[in-house]
């Protein structure tokens, strides 16, 4: 595959998984958390977007995880948060974009190097460690980008539902994606 099939991949996927939040759980999380929903979804798919890719492709996830962050947003996002937040959001994808590849150089610097290579099977335990600690890294990182914005009475929870979300999400995502590799592989042992 080439890198711009790896690029539109990742970059569609990314944006999927964050319509499929937009308009799936964001309405239901709206009526019962709406001053935090603004900021943090507590089911955020994409987030198993960004460790799955990272552990596949590195550094290299970083820009089409960026520019799907940038596209979801513009499709997906209300024009009030936009206009709210509109020099902080860039940050915020940067911030998210790079949560999982620093989540796996943290692993890396203690001696763990846990992207995926050509031998490996894919740990999904590990995954879901790296996961916690990008959630980590994506929730600090954008409750300084957004402390601005954010009232001061709100600061802890959409910083835990930010670290939260990402969990849940990249549960799902793993979940799903689980279930989808067990059906292929059913699918390729009755053929």
């Amino acid at each position: 595959m080439s890198k711009i099939q790896y690029f539109l991949i990742i970059t569609s996927i990314y944006v999927l998984c964050h319509g499929l939040t937009a308009l799936i759980v964001t309405p239901v999380q709206e009526k019962f958390l709406s001053d935090i929903t603004v900021f943090a979804s507590l089911i955020y798919l994409p987030h198993g977007v960004r460790v799955l890719a990272t552990w596949l492709w590195g550094w290299k996830a970083i820009f089409p995880l960026y520019v799907g962050s940038w596209i979801s947003a513009f499709v997906f996002n209300p024009a009030d948060f936009k206009a709210l937040t509109e020099g902080a959001m860039y940050f915020s994808f940067a911030v998210g974009s790079i949560s999982a590849f620093l989540a796996f150089e943290i692993m890396r610097l203690t001696g763990r190097n846990l992207y995926a290579v050509k031998d490996r099977e894919m740990n999904w335990k590990c995954l879901l460690i790296i996961g916690a600690v990008a959630s980590i890294v994506n929730s600090v990182g954008n409750s300084i980008v957004y402390s601005g914005v954010i009232l001061p009475d709100h600061a802890l929870s959409v910083f835990v539902t930010y670290a939260v979300g990402d969990m849940i999400g990249l549960f799902v995502s793993m979940l799903g994606l689980m279930l989808i590799f067990r059906w292929l592989r059913l699918y390729q042992e009755a053929s």
